[in-house]
């Protein structure tokens, strides 16, 4: 080395430095790369995607690689300063210690971790150039990582470990894929993250939790005089009716009002039998179906439009497609001519908000940024009932989930309005 000129040894120094901090940068920023971005890319044509997708497939090759490179160039560095610093100081214990010393520190800090934090911050924009270089290495290196996995493989079959079933490990659960949208920032629309959101929710909302519960059900009753039921055509709101035969749980089907709206027209007089006839089977559903299964469940039956029932078979409630599409996307601009506004609320400039007992506590969450419990009761009417354990005769004030609730109106067993007020944080 010493016919070498000290420039030339500086030089070869540096490129050897550069090309260690080259395959680290490379390692840590393959290892950081989101595969499913990368996937991504390389389905819409990118070739450097596609070069660092083999790469990613092909992991243990492009380790071996780097770290054979990496272990090679580092004891080359450290040869190399160990001869500049004996030619400059002689053959000095000392000085080789220091010298040492000092390529270590060296090679920690300019080939080591800088390098692996500027890849782990910046992946994409490393990784994919870098893959142009070392895909065709890993080619050219092909026999001595042979030889080295030879031993590799040898010594994890000793241990009992199996590889290659990372590509399979990477699927991902609902809850990781959830957590994904989530942290999605400003790279996914307000809009389609809620609606994302609200569709790895469906397998957790039952349809009891989106029905119209059974009090607010606009009904036919067979049972009383034909002029009533015209009547009730005629100023109903919905496109099809739950048909009753004297009590509701008694059901006789569904009626399609467009079909009996032109019984109206005819000369012959109305009788029960004439609606009876236009009846469709009722299609029931268990009370504890959740909403993703129910989907289905619309979509195999062609139906729109289910009658919930207990265990015991007593009506609980109506949920149509509409229901169930509302929960996803959220709910429509239209309304129901004549329906209640119940549920348009929101907090008033004290911090105030009165509310129906029959108002959904899934909505009041929703609405007014609430976390009152959903494990139970599914209107705040039934959840104050539970808590009170008593139907309360007089106004009384009480405090669940940190919120203060007023009952305001108690009427037929049941508490018909209530106040709440926002939390103080």
């Amino acid at each position: 080395m010493n016919s070498v000129p000290l420039w030339v040894q500086l030089l070869a120094l540096a490129i050897l430095t550069c090309t260690s901090a080259f395959f680290s940068i490379s390692e840590t920023a393959l290892m950081a790369l989101n595969r499913h971005r990368v996937k991504h890319l390389a389905r819409r044509g990118s070739r450097l995607a596609q070069s660092t997708l083999w790469l990613l497939e092909h992991t243990d090759r492009m380790l071996s690689l780097i770290l054979i490179a990496n272990t090679l160039i580092n004891a080359l560095i450290t040869a190399l300063v160990t001869s500049i610093a004996i030619a400059a100081f002689g053959n000095n214990q000392e000085v080789i210690t220091i010298a040492t010393a000092v390529v270590a520190f060296f090679l920690i800090v300019f080939a080591e971790i800088t390098p692996k934090v500027v890849g782990a911050t910046y992946p994409e924009r490393i990784a994919l150039p870098a893959s142009i270089i070392i895909k065709p290495l890993i080619l050219l290196a092909r026999p001595a990582i042979w030889f080295v996995n030879l031993f590799v493989r040898g010594l994890l079959r000793i241990m009992r470990l199996r590889t290659g079933h990372g590509a399979r490990d990477m699927r991902l659960s609902p809850e990781e894929l959830r957590s994904m949208v989530l942290e999605g920032g400003n790279f996914i629309p307000h809009k389609h993250k809620s609606i994302l959101l609200n569709l790895f929710d469906l397998e957790r909302v039952t349809v009891e939790d989106v029905m119209t519960p059974r009090a607010q059900i606009e009904a036919l009753n067979l049972s009383v005089p034909v002029e009533e039921i015209t009547h009730q055509l005629t100023t109903c709101y919905h496109n099809k009716l739950l048909v009753h035969e004297g009590e509701i749980n008694q059901i006789a089907g569904i009626l399609h009002v467009r079909k009996a709206m032109a019984l109206l027209n005819q000369e012959d007089e109305l009788t029960v039998d004439h609606f009876r006839a236009l009846l469709t089977p009722p299609y029931f559903i268990p009370a504890e179906t959740n909403l993703f299964t129910q989907l289905q469940y619309f979509q195999e039956n062609h139906e729109r439009l289910g009658v919930i029932v207990d265990e015991y078979g007593e009506v609980q409630g109506l949920v149509t497609l509409d229901d169930i599409v509302e929960e996803m996307v959220g709910e429509f601009t239209t309304s129901t001519p004549g329906a209640s506004r119940a549920d348009q609320f929101d907090w008033d400039s004290r911090g105030e908000c009165l509310l129906e007992g029959s108002i959904s506590l899934r909505d009041v969450n929703k609405r007014l940024g609430l976390e009152l419990p959903l494990d139970g009761p599914k209107t705040i009417n039934g959840l104050l009932l539970e808590v009170l354990e008593d139907i309360p005769e007089a106004s009384i004030s009480l405090k669940i989930s940190n919120v203060v609730i007023d009952i305001v109106q108690v009427q037929e067993q049941a508490i018909r309005m209530v106040k709440l007020y926002r939390p103080q944080h």
